[in-house]
């Protein structure tokens, strides 16, 4: 596989154990990054298809670890994250069938946006809504 490239240099390493909706931001931003690069008409095909497999797996563990009773995520946004799964699947399925780069356009935008919010810092009960800042840019590169 092509990542990283010589440009990019290695991965930068987080360590285990740590805040799992950072962790969740970081493998969204990471896989639309890499769909971004392989959208481009000078990456080979396959490169392109590997990069919407991985966010296709991706998705598929949200899917699990959401479809569970034990899942902390309130009713709603769970809801919501399903029905975005749906629709990464349909979408991934149509890309690896017609080979379309264009169409991964909606997928690196979903994981960009879901990435945003993750990365925000969620207030604790002695927080007041204002304190609340973003933590990091979803945009940023991995």
């Amino acid at each position: 596989m092509a990542y990283p490239n010589a440009e990019q240099g290695k991965y930068r390493s987080v360590s285990a154990g740590g805040n799992p909706r950072e962790t969740e931001a970081r493998a969204l931003t990471e896989t639309a990054r890499r769909m971004s690069v392989a959208q481009s008409e000078s990456v080979d095909i396959e490169e392109f298809l590997a990069a919407i497999r991985l966010n296709w797996r991706l998705w598929t563990i949200f899917q699990a670890d959401l479809s569970t009773e034990e899942s902390e995520v309130p009713q709603d946004i769970r809801l919501n994250v399903l029905a975005l799964s749906n629709f990464v699947d349909a979408r991934s399925v149509e890309i690896i069938s017609t080979h379309n780069r264009g169409l991964a356009s909606a997928l690196i935008s979903i994981n960009r946006n879901l990435a945003s919010g993750l990365f925000t810092a969620v207030p604790s009960a002695t927080d007041s809504p204002q304190t609340s800042e973003p933590v990091t840019s979803a945009n940023e590169t991995i």
